[in-house]
């Protein structure tokens, strides 16, 4: 019983290896060297195995793929709010955040002194985060969304990765660009209401 399922696996792993070979010698040098090559490496048709050559070629990834949430802001040629962020500091992501790397200090009005609804500081600790999401899930104005820009490595942990409010920021037409199914529902939804 045991001696078979190992069989089976290495048959596997042999058919893949066969696969490889047999892919290489259709494709030639075209696979690893053209944009062609890397789309079909990349489809679902794609057969053996095969290495994405990072940092030159990435993996494109998923509408839904997450990684440290930004703040959405307005477009700069937006006619009635440009460059104007949609974070009210009503604080409802730093209590639900699990691991409690979000910290936002509400602005006040120069001359009254009272709290205004737009954050003068927001920072969130990278090295902290999770990634799981629950700030955006939760934020009822949708002023947080995940994002797919995973390449964010230094050696500086102290200041490098923590990032601030501008760091955070960036415009809805970025949101639009990496998630573009999910902001037309999303702007379909508001319009709705």
């Amino acid at each position: 019983m045991y001696g078979l399922g190992i069989i089976k696996g290495l048959g596997v792993t042999l058919k893949h290896l066969v696969e490889t070979y047999v892919d290489d010698f259709r494709w030639g040098v075209r696979r690893y060297t053209t944009d062609d090559g890397f789309v079909a490496r990349q489809s679902t048709d794609t057969r053996g195995i095969f290495t994405v050559q990072y940092p030159e070629e990435k993996l494109a990834v998923p509408e839904r793929f997450r990684y440290i949430p930004f703040l959405v802001v307005y477009d700069d040629d937006h006619p009635d709010h440009p460059g104007e962020i949609w974070c009210t500091s009503c604080g409802i992501c730093t209590k639900v955040c699990p691991p409690q790397c979000i910290w936002i200090m509400r602005g006040k009005h120069p001359e009254t002194g009272r709290p205004i609804p737009d954050p003068e500081y927001f920072y969130i600790d990278i090295d902290i985060c999770m990634n799981c999401g629950l700030c955006a899930e939760y934020c009822p104005f949708d002023a947080i969304k995940m994002d797919h820009d995973y390449e964010i490595a230094s050696y500086d942990r102290t200041t490098a990765h923590i990032f601030d409010k501008a760091k955070l920021s960036k415009p809805l037409s970025y949101w639009q660009k990496i998630a573009p199914s999910r902001a037309l529902e999303e702007h379909l939804a508001r319009e709705t209401k």
